[in-house]
């Protein structure tokens, strides 16, 4: 009986914790008021970027759930995907196992103009790699060593890179994960792997740590970014990339639109075709 009592205990407490976090996570008619004249300022970054030739890469980390792709759909979703591309890369192929770490990831970076942001990115080593035994310990120990030199090669060439850490508690973790084990249109976001790391969040701290410790430097720094709440985390990330940036007001080109000399036309198929 006492056991039981125990139970409803821990259980109501729990679900007192889940309530008073989702009364202090943003609302959501907030948060779109905010993110619109950031959108704004977005399509200025990017106007600026073409304008000036400038090259810009910025790589989000964190654990799993932690919002990225939340994140990089935000930066995103008004930009010209021509522009600005996402890159999420699978698992490595036994050729890119063979080759060396970087190889992999240097075709995507970006060209003039150009933004690339990286759902995960080469610090996959000293992440999961390392904490799932993925890699050799050599392994990671290098490339701790290599990596600083690499983001440094890429900076001194003239790439903007911005390094965020998203952190998110394993309280609040866990009801991400229970989420997308619960919505067959989030379901596929649930992996094996994700299922093992749940143990593993002490190792992942462990790993983080050590990795931040050997990669923040003075010209390639690190920002964290609490996304326990994802939608102020968004809000965060966009406000301190732009305002990291120089001036951006490039002004836009103006097009000359005249009305149509005709009547507007309507579509017409030939052959028996027609429209669904």
């Amino acid at each position: 009986m006492g056991k039981s009592t125990s139970k409803n205990k821990a259980g109501k407490s729990t679900q007192r914790d889940s309530a008073a976090r989702n009364s202090e996570r943003m609302d959501k008619s907030d948060y779109y008021d905010q993110l619109a004249p950031l959108e704004l300022e977005l399509n200025d970054m990017a106007r600026w970027l073409q304008h000036t030739g400038k090259r810009l890469v910025v790589v989000l980390e964190g654990r799993d759930t932690a919002g990225k792709g939340g994140a990089i759909t935000a930066i995103s979703s008004t930009l010209n995907p021509r522009q600005c591309r996402t890159v999420a890369l699978p698992k490595p192929t036994d050729r890119e196992r063979a080759q060396w770490y970087f190889q992999r990831y240097v075709p995507h970076l970006p060209a003039a103009g150009e933004i690339v942001l990286f759902d995960r990115s080469w610090y996959n080593r000293a992440g999961v790699e390392r904490v799932m035994g993925y890699c050799s310990e050599e392994e990671a120990q290098a490339f701790l060593k290599q990596v600083p030199v690499f983001e440094r090669m890429l900076v001194d060439d003239g790439i903007l890179l911005f390094k965020y850490w998203l952190t998110v508690d394993q309280a609040l973790q866990e009801e991400r994960f229970a989420e997308r084990l619960a919505d067959p249109l989030k379901r596929w976001k649930l992996s094996p792997i994700d299922v093992e790391a749940r143990a593993r969040y002490a190792d992942y701290t462990a790993a983080r740590n050590t990795m931040l410790e050997a990669t923040h430097g003075k010209k390639t720094p690190w920002t964290l970014v609490d996304f326990n709440d994802q939608r102020r985390g968004r809000l965060k990330l966009i406000r301190h990339l732009l305002d990291a940036l120089p001036d951006k007001d490039v002004p836009e080109v103006a097009i000359d639109f005249p009305p149509l000399q005709n009547a507007p036309l309507k579509e017409r198929f030939k052959g028996g075709f027609k429209p669904i």
